[in-house]
């Protein structure tokens, strides 16, 4: 009789963990407008924990972080992550405060704390229901998301000429690079193009 009233509080405690956040993200409804609360979070990474194998987990980053190797990454990084991660890792962008979940805060421990096969993993295979995407082909031995994880390591110590050089790989639409144009005619005494005015 006294293990079964275990049992049930067990089963009542399970059913509780599960129900609370479940509820809770129902009632938000679809949109993506709001940030995830507390339990949300917490319960989406555990969640993301217990997926990735403990295998990835224990990977160790065959890479070393010599200047040139982080020069190569710092590029990377600024071309292929920072619309979403900003080059100083912030998710401080349009497209990083508008994903559900945000873009994470890399400097900070929730990502720090990762170990490297861990953010490997994740860089390769993306995370489900996220704006995450699978950048890799799956494998253990891709060298650019290998000298990713050195950079991300490196993003709490990033200087303000580190981040101004990254600015040269960021990508621009060719609504940019027109206005970079009409803007170099400018300064340089030409007449703006038919129907542009000149820059501000």
């Amino acid at each position: 009789m006294r293990n079964s009233k275990v049992w049930l509080y067990v089963l009542v405690g399970v059913l509780a963990a599960v129900a609370v956040p479940a509820v809770s993200f129902v009632a938000a409804g679809v949109s993506a407008r709001n940030k995830p609360g507390p339990i949300e979070t917490r319960f989406a990474r555990a969640a993301r924990h217990l997926m990735i194998p403990r295998s990835a987990r224990r990977m160790k980053n065959p890479e070393t972080a010599t200047p040139e190797v982080l020069a190569s990454a710092r590029q990377h990084f600024a071309d292929h992550c920072a619309s979403c991660h900003a080059n100083d890792g912030s998710g401080g962008t349009e497209m990083g405060h508008h994903l559900y979940p945000r873009a994470p805060d890399m400097r900070e421990a929730e990502t720090q704390d990762l170990s490297d096969g861990e953010l490997y993993y994740i860089i390769e295979n993306g995370i489900k229901l996220t704006g995450m995407p699978a950048w890799g082909h799956g494998g253990d031995t891709d060298q650019d998301t290998w000298k990713l994880v050195l950079f991300i390591r490196l993003l709490p110590h990033q200087t303000k000429k580190d981040l101004d050089d990254m600015e040269q790989f960021n990508p621009r639409s060719p609504a940019d690079i027109k206005e970079e144009e009409y803007e170099k005619q400018f300064l340089n005494g030409q007449p703006a193009a038919p129907g542009k005015p000149g820059p501000h």
